[in-house]
């Protein structure tokens, strides 16, 4: 079983940056891949950020390639994704997401264990 915790969401101004982290409990976090997903109101949940289980491949979506940095630390079982000139567009709620396994998907059908979210709001 392994439980997810996601912090650093909050208000922001376009333009602004803010650092999100999922803290993981359980002994596989470090051979799981990890992802960052968002959903805001009526539109489906998508993949913004993957990292495999060492941190040396990660994917990104186009919308965000360049503002955002996933990475991890196994060491202290945490994922954090670096978020920098934030859009309102960017507006959702943020869930980190772990799939047994150490290559990452980009389906959430495909991850086995889930947060409860963080709201992300920025402003224009």
């Amino acid at each position: 079983q392994v439980q997810l915790v996601e912090s650093g969401g909050g208000l922001v101004q376009a333009g602004g940056s803010l650092r999100l982290s999922c803290a993981a409990s359980g002994r596989t976090f470090g051979s799981s891949a990890m992802g960052w997903f968002r959903q805001a109101p009526g539109k489906e949940r998508e993949l913004v950020a993957a990292i495999n289980w060492s941190g040396r491949s990660t994917y990104y979506a186009d919308s965000v390639k360049g503002r955002f940095t996933i990475s991890r630390d196994n060491a202290k079982n945490t994922m954090y994704l670096q978020m920098n000139s934030l859009k309102p567009e960017d507006t959702a709620g943020y869930y980190c997401a772990a799939r047994l396994g150490g290559n990452y998907y980009y389906s959430a059908r495909l991850y086995d264990y889930w947060g409860q979210g963080t709201q992300v709001t920025v402003s224009s």
